[in-house]
């Protein structure tokens, strides 16, 4: 009996394992695990794809108030008889029915790219959205600067007229006319400049790893 009762309080000490110890390793709080399996760069990166989407909505603002303010630009002349009528709309003039056209199509475009600006922020590391984005800004950017450079050619002989070619100016019979089609040419030239932000932006979250 007592030999029996000896062997019942007698404990033998075996080394642990290897597997044993890792399963009896404290965890690390989740917070700072969290904090390392992380890159240090996610925030970066997430506040750029805020200020893009946030430089997106202004460019949308931009090329839709261009192509709303063209699209409105008609003047009737001072001097406007009963039986003559001379008037002034953007449809008169290509450059001006093209710039229309081609901000819409920005503007167009700006609206179905703010589904992926968003995929940018909730997924900051993703390469491939911001990768697409960056090709079609590119694109959409030289669209809108070339309809606002043709359209200040055609802003500037309306304001100053052309000697060497006897074309004279018209914006002192047609006022308002021009200072419609001038303010829809500000408002493209300040989207080409917030598109070209926005690449730049883009090409400094892909550049950092």
């Amino acid at each position: 009996m007592e030999t029996n009762k000896t062997m019942r309080e007698t404990t033998i000490n075996l080394p642990e394992t290897k597997a044993e110890a890792k399963e009896k390793a404290p965890l690390l709080n989740s917070s700072k695990a969290i904090a390392i399996l992380e890159p240090p760069n996610r925030g970066t990166k997430k506040g750029i794809a805020i200020g893009d989407f946030v430089l997106r909505l202004c460019t949308i603002g931009a090329t839709l108030g261009a192509t709303v303010t063209m699209g409105n630009a008609d003047a009737v002349a001072p001097f406007t008889t009963r039986f003559l009528r001379f008037e002034a709309q953007f449809n008169d003039i290509p450059t001006f029915v093209f710039f229309m056209v081609a901000n819409g199509i920005v503007t167009g475009y700006l609206f179905l790219s703010l589904p992926f600006s968003t995929i940018c922020i909730v997924r900051p590391l993703a390469k491939a959205p911001r990768i697409l984005l960056v090709i079609f800004d590119t694109a959409m950017t030289g669209l809108t600067l070339a309809s606002a450079s043709a359209v200040a050619s055609i802003v500037y002989l309306a304001h100053n007229g052309n000697p060497n070619t006897n074309w004279l100016p018209f914006c002192q019979q047609f006022g308002d006319f021009c200072s419609s089609t001038s303010g829809a040419m500000v408002g493209s030239l300040l989207a080409g400049t917030l598109f070209m932000t926005i690449i730049i932006l883009s090409a400094f979250a892909l550049k950092r790893n």
